[in-house]
């Protein structure tokens, strides 16, 4: 975990975007994962639930894009993330922290600028059509029989 990133803190998403701890809701159960018999007795299954759309400190842009993006994967405006890779709770903890993370970069991040077209340079449009003349020649050669 990077230094002061505990994994009861502040979520910090973008350099503008932090997340209160209060608006974040850690459930544990579990785990299927590895952990051989301490898996029968450890919660180490975590699941960390945000509501994305009441986050303060958003902008209408930045909102919108959010229900657009997660809109599947919200259930009654809540997001879940799980995870249950490690056989720590913490570490468990602090992945579920950095995948919630991850998936709200991803839903903020701007969407790329669209292509520009560009016109096809001369030498691209000659080498095309002496590719098909060369490709053409080969298939009426093969029509005769000496």
């Amino acid at each position: 975990m990077p230094p002061g990133d505990d994994a009861a803190g502040d979520l910090p998403v973008t350099g503008s975007l932090v997340v209160p701890a209060a608006a974040l809701s850690w459930r544990f159960s579990r785990s299927s994962g590895p952990g051989g018999q301490g898996v029968n007795t450890a919660d180490s299954r975590v699941e960390l639930s945000l509501a994305p759309l009441e986050l303060r400190g958003l902008t209408d842009v930045q909102r919108g894009r959010l229900a657009e993006r997660l809109g599947p994967r919200l259930v009654d405006g809540v997001l879940t993330v799980a995870a249950s890779e490690h056989r720590q709770q913490l570490r468990n903890r602090a992945a579920a922290r950095e995948r919630m993370a991850a998936v709200l970069r991803a839903a903020l991040a701007a969407p790329p600028a669209s292509r520009r077209r560009t016109k096809p340079t001369r030498g691209s449009q000659e080498r095309r059509i002496a590719a098909k003349k060369r490709r053409g020649e080969i298939k009426r050669r093969r029509g005769s029989w000496d």
